[in-house]
């Protein structure tokens, strides 16, 4: 799309678009002429949001000018956080939302309970209320508020540079679905464990040790597709170091990007795997000029990011892969470092339960010394004690060093993917806290939602699909979750109603029975009880072992019942002057065209005086004797029409056009 129609698209000047539209967070750049249609788009809703809200915030403003010496008395203080919700919003005012909403209405804004505010407009309503509004402080002393690294930086920083030793280096492999990053894992390790994943992509994220030139190296294994950047996240970060795998066929691809932009914000330094090189169609020129304009310079170009042309296929240049990883990890050896005499910390990149050993979860020791019968501690509460340890192939371990990750049984409870795991030096020492169940733990991945009361005054049209939800560990419900959150419409929404870990349950399927009918099951079945009672109950239960299939399913049950956009256009206006004829739903008349044209084919709403009518359809046309297309503005016409209204003299036809759009539910990227 051409800027300067864009820019009569939002009746602005193309200058005023160009210069607005880096402060709506879009660089198209000060001399562009087009733009993507996609950005467009996304552009002409963030330009309407963002006048709605500037309307908002004048209107409220004025209003509380007016208004200012309405409220007396002393007002109570209210803490109010940079954006919030108008339910939540009542809430803090122990007020109805109702009388929230009512507020707003007043200064002539019409908002639902689930209208997200700014602090400065929920300040203005706030004291128009009778409060004192104060900005909330946001707290990041507290143990609960710090975040499971910001806790393993504080430990290794408290750590004393003479009790450091060098520790094998953890890598984190990256890369876009089907550019094979887990063959060259395979390759790597010479195990195959692509047999039994499904469409090539590893479902957990799991950890494997391989030794080059008497050396070790940790390597941890995180999904490849968009829909795991939860995980892949967390991998990123307890890593070293990261290979980005891009295939030289394909190219970079919006995952590509994607893992690039993790690294960085991890601060890991990496190296390019090209991998597929041995294929006919590669073509590593123009990937690295991509990667270049991905902000990613590799040496050839004059950069400093390494590059290792390989063939995970073959087997060629792996080795030289490895030499590279070691070299990078030389070049940072005074960060890869850590204390192997203390007690154990280590970060939890797996967890589930097994059926035979109960809940399990892989563990990366990234300090100290994890040994059997240790007892275990995460945020303070007692997770259980180390009854076993077995590393990657099986083999019973008694006690882990640093950069060793370990399969841990002992937990009383499955942890969840991303905490950090401390031996105590007193076991005493942690706090009666109540650990966490895994359905406890699992209804802490997402927020919350609010939902509104039916029939109360400003519930939000939107349509919630809702889902219920079984996986098989922690890892996959996470990353499903974390995808889900991706879909953001004003009309339609996803909500998880129910989700759980182990297979499908009778619970699951009467839930599912008084909502959407579908249960979606990740790597878990049914049993033949439950299956019989779906079949009974008409609940259709979905096996997936692919994340993003399941992801697909949810979407395109979003797109069924979202309802297509209506454009109307306004062609013209009619006057009626007499009827010819009147029969069964269809009468013959005639008239003047006042403005505008009648075109056959179309819609009219007919309005008698000020009250509309209804609205007919257009027939055909006749102009004297002929029958014709449309006809224009200061001329006299026959229209045939067809509809229930009954048409009288001087009724007047306002003729539309509607142009019907199919919308698509869309992914935050």
């Amino acid at each position: 799309m051409n800027v300067s129609e864009l820019a009569r698209r939002l009746k602005v000047t193309p200058g005023e678009l160009l210069e607005k539209a880096p402060g709506l967070g879009f660089g198209i750049g000060e001399r562009a002429i087009k733009v993507d249609d996609l950005v467009a788009e996304k552009i002409v809703r963030k330009w309407y949001e963002n006048e709605r809200r500037e309307r908002m915030r004048t209107s409220l403003l004025k209003s509380g000018a007016v208004r200012a010496a309405v409220v007396t008395g002393p007002k109570k203080d209210v803490t109010l956080p940079s954006v919030i919700v108008v339910r939540d919003l009542a809430g803090r005012l122990n007020l109805p939302v109702t009388r929230v909403i009512q507020e707003l209405m007043r200064a002539g804004i019409l908002a639902s309970q689930n209208e997200r505010l700014d602090y400065e407009t929920a300040a203005i309503i706030a004291e128009e209320l009778g409060f004192a509004a104060k900005a909330e402080d946001v707290k990041t002393d507290t143990h609960e508020q710090v975040q499971a690294q910001d806790r393993m930086r504080e430990i290794m920083e408290k750590e004393a540079i003479e009790n450091l030793v060098p520790r094998p280096p953890v890598i984190v492999v990256m890369g876009h679905v089907d550019h094979g990053k887990t063959k060259t894992l395979d390759a790597i390790r010479s195990t195959n464990v692509m047999g039994g994943e499904a469409g090539g992509i590893t479902q957990h994220i799991g950890a494997y040790t391989v030794v080059k030139k008497d050396r070790a190296i940790t390597f941890i294994d995180t999904p490849g597709h968009e829909a795991f950047t939860v995980m892949r996240s967390r991998g990123a970060k307890v890593a070293d170091i990261a290979i980005l795998v891009v295939a030289a066929d394909d190219g970079v691809q919006p995952q590509t990007k994607e893992a690039i932009n993790i690294a960085k914000a991890a601060g890991l330094p990496f190296v390019i795997a090209l991998n597929k090189i041995d294929k006919s169609n590669a073509d590593p020129d123009r990937v690295l000029a991509q990667l270049a304009d991905a902000g990613v310079t590799t040496e050839s170009w004059g950069g400093n990011i390494p590059l290792v042309k390989i063939s995970a296929k073959t087997g060629q240049g792996i080795d030289d892969l490895l030499d590279v990883v070691l070299l990078v990890a030389d070049l940072n050896a005074d960060k890869i470092r850590s204390n192997p005499t203390r007690h154990a910390v280590g970060t939890i990149i797996e967890s589930h339960v097994d059926k035979g050993e109960g809940p399990v979860a892989t563990v990366l020791v990234q300090t100290g010394t994890l040994k059997k019968n240790d007892w275990i501690g995460i945020a303070g509460a007692a997770y259980g004690r180390v009854r076993a340890m077995r590393d990657w192939t099986g083999k019973m371990l008694t006690e882990a060093p640093p950069g060793t990750p370990v399969k841990v049984l002992g937990f009383k409870v499955a942890p969840a993917v991303g905490d950090i795991m401390e031996v105590p030096d007193n076991p005493k020492t942690l706090e009666l806290k109540k650990v966490k169940t895994s359905r406890q733990v699992a209804e802490g991945f997402t927020a919350k939602k609010q939902m509104p009361v039916e029939g109360e005054e400003g519930a939000p049209k939107k349509v919630m699909f809702q889902a219920v939800l079984r996986t098989d560990v922690l890892g996959s419900l996470e990353a499903i979750l974390g995808m889900l959150e991706k879909i953001r419409h004003e009309d339609v929404g996803v909500e998880v109603i129910q989700k759980g870990l182990g297979n499908v349950t009778d619970a699951d399927v009467t839930r599912a029975a008084n909502a959407s009918k579908i249960v979606y099951a990740f790597n878990v079945v049914p049993g033949p009880q439950v299956a019989e009672q779906a079949r009974d109950k008409g609940v259709l239960i979905r096996q997936y072992k692919v994340i993003y299939e399941l992801f697909d399913d949810i979407v395109a049950e979003l797109n069924k019942i979202l309802k297509p956009e209506v454009f109307v256009e306004q062609l013209g206006t009619f006057e009626t002057l007499a009827i010819f004829r009147t029969e069964t739903h269809r009468m013959v008349i005639g008239g003047r065209v006042r403005d505008g044209k009648i075109v056959t084919g179309e819609k009219a709403r007919v309005w008698r005086g000020e009250d509309p009518q209804g609205d007919v359809t257009i027939e055909s046309v006749q102009s004297g004797k002929s029958a014709v297309k449309d006809v224009h503005a200061g001329q006299e016409c026959g229209l045939s029409i067809k509809g229930k209204v009954k048409i009288q003299v001087g009724d007047r036809l306002d003729v539309y056009h509607e142009d019907v759009k199919e919308r698509k539910v869309t992914v935050m990227r």
